[in-house]
């Protein structure tokens, strides 16, 4: 069987060039990253309110960290929300307490072509860019040595990939337990090797802090590879016995985030929490349909009915063992969704072997069948495929295929057999089926609860992301003059990873914060006309941005 070109059945990232020309310069590049408004003069003065932003330091995970495209650049950090709202609360407060350099600091990169090298070899990949067709990485090398300690202390604690358990992890910035626990990104800003990311917070005194997406890492990391490699350790506090991939216990994560707020708190402080989003609205879920495989598509639509003839003997069996919902059918004038590989699925390998063959098949290809398709089925629009299915489906499994060939199976039978998604399942860490799915969402709403009921009990500002993300993934969000959308490459939200925000994303998200301080701490950064201007903050970056 021809193995055809994803991107033609899919159709998701291939609309380049003409959107492309569509769009608004000022959605590439803008010199200026931090918005001054000047407030006409009918409009009252800028007033901090009872808030005291003069010392504001910022804990989080990626978003603060300013993390778009996939990595950690210059102009990433310039455009991180909190730089930005540290912008707006500058002029709040006294150039004795803000200074023209320093008021907020940050541990910066080397360069705007992002990720990290340790001893010189890679260690995390550039930054993504649109090269026309698809987000592409960049060819070229990071400059930024893990190993080059930066001197602190630092306003922006935001440490990429951080878990909700981590920010008090000793050891989290220590260099020699990278791979066994240490972060990079802390591992560049910590102030000592055995020092917290709470410590190197509390110690700076800080009169205004910011927790964003506390949370986030704790159910991602589980998403972004399909619920493959983790659990859910729902019943289980001990997150030292955590995979990477697990789903942190909300009551773990309800004592952590208690012990964070509290500390910040102990001196006074005020400060702003958000919520958790569902991360399942993120485009890295969203941008690939279920059913991606287009009967238009030349390299696809002649092969189905010698699929669906191929496919008949199986799906009798399926429908003799009574699982019909397990047949695999292709359809001649619609889309059709891919195969995968569903865990959850009680496992029919003996018992199709035994109908396979009772049935006439031959005992080998029976038990090939049986052991391909025990625990199988086709997609549905409640599972999600992932953004890295997207160069995966319709390509040959070459592993699957050499285990063919070397049971004696001939090689043009092997490849036919062995086309990801079509004839072979697709693998469980492309896919996040409804079940997986209902258990992010089920830790996110636990999360959610605890993080509103800190934020009513010590008067604390909130910033509802959920809600947020989940209107722009809906009906899109209107920013200013421009309709904000979860949709990759072109809605304007999320970056090319599929999951950071653009720019203009974190401006976006540094407005919800400054409207939720106004109402707090009646400051007035939206009645003076104080607020970040959309048309200011790009959306993608260009391949060759100046280092």
């Amino acid at each position: 069987m021809k193995i055809f070109n994803l991107y033609k059945s899919i159709g998701v990232l291939a609309l380049a060039i003409t959107l492309l020309t569509s769009c608004s310069e000022d959605q590439y590049w803008n010199d200026n990253p931090l918005n001054d408004p000047t407030a006409p003069s009918t409009l009252p003065a800028l007033t901090s309110g009872n808030a005291d932003f003069s010392n504001y330091v910022s804990l989080g995970a990626s978003f603060s960290a300013g993390e778009i495209s996939g990595s950690v650049f210059i102009k990433s950090q310039e455009y991180s929300f909190p730089n930005l709202l540290a912008e707006a609360f500058s002029n709040t407060v006294t150039l004795t307490d803000a200074g023209t350099e320093g008021f907020f600091s940050q541990p910066m990169v080397n360069d705007n072509i992002g990720g990290l090298l340790l001893n010189g070899e890679v260690y995390y990949r550039p930054r993504l860019y649109f090269n026309g067709q698809a987000p592409a990485y960049l060819d070229a090398t990071p400059t930024t040595e893990i190993s080059n300690i930066l001197t602190g202390p630092f306003n922006n604690m935001g440490v990429s990939g951080i878990k909700s358990y981590q920010f008090q992890k000793q050891g989290f910035g220590n260099i020699a337990e990278l791979g066994s626990g240490a972060n990079p990104y802390f591992v560049r800003m910590a102030s000592s090797p055995s020092a917290t990311v709470l410590e190197d917070a509390v110690s700076q005194d800080p009169t205004f802090f910011t927790i964003s997406v506390m949370g986030g890492n704790d159910v991602l990391s589980y998403a972004t590879s399909g619920g493959a490699y983790g659990i859910d350790q729902i019943g289980n506090q001990d997150t030292s016995t955590y995979s990477p991939y697990d789903i942190t216990d909300p009551t773990a994560f309800n004592t952590k985030i208690t012990e964070v707020v509290s500390a910040l708190t102990a001196n006074g402080a005020k400060g702003v929490l958000s919520n958790v989003p569902y991360v399942t609205d993120l485009p890295f879920f969203t941008a690939v349909p279920y059913a991606p495989l287009d009967p238009t598509n030349p390299d696809f639509g002649p092969q189905i009915p010698v699929l669906n003839a191929t496919f008949a003997p199986l799906n009798q069996a399926f429908a003799f063992l009574g699982f019909p919902e397990r047949s695999i059918v292709f359809a001649e004038a619609a889309a059709s969704p891919v195969v995968i590989f569903d865990k959850s699925l009680p496992s029919l390998t003996d018992e199709l072997f035994f109908v396979l063959e009772a049935g006439g098949v031959d005992p080998l290809t029976a038990a090939l069948l049986a052991q391909q398709y025990g625990q199988s089925r086709q997609a549905t629009a409640e599972d999600l495929l992932l953004l890295t299915s997207s160069g995966v489906i319709a390509t040959l499994n070459e592993e699957h295929f050499a285990y063919l060939v070397g049971l004696g199976v001939p090689a043009e039978t092997a490849g036919q057999l062995s086309v990801n998604g079509i004839t072979y399942p697709l693998a469980d860490n492309f896919v996040l089926t409804d079940i997986e799915i209902q258990k992010t969402k089920d830790a996110t709403d636990a999360y959610t609860m605890k993080i509103i009921s800190l934020a009513d009990s010590y008067g604390l500002a909130f910033v509802n992301l959920k809600d947020i993300l989940s209107e722009a993934s809906s009906s899109g969000l209107v920013f200013d003059n421009f309709n904000m959308t979860t949709d990759l490459v072109f809605g304007g939200l999320v970056s090319l990873g599929g999951i950071h925000l653009t720019a203009r994303g974190y401006a976006l998200m540094a407005n919800e914060f400054l409207e939720q301080i106004d109402a707090t701490y009646l400051s007035n950064f939206g009645a003076s006309g104080s607020m970040l201007k959309a048309a200011d903050y790009v959306i993608m970056f260009p391949e060759n941005l100046p280092n």
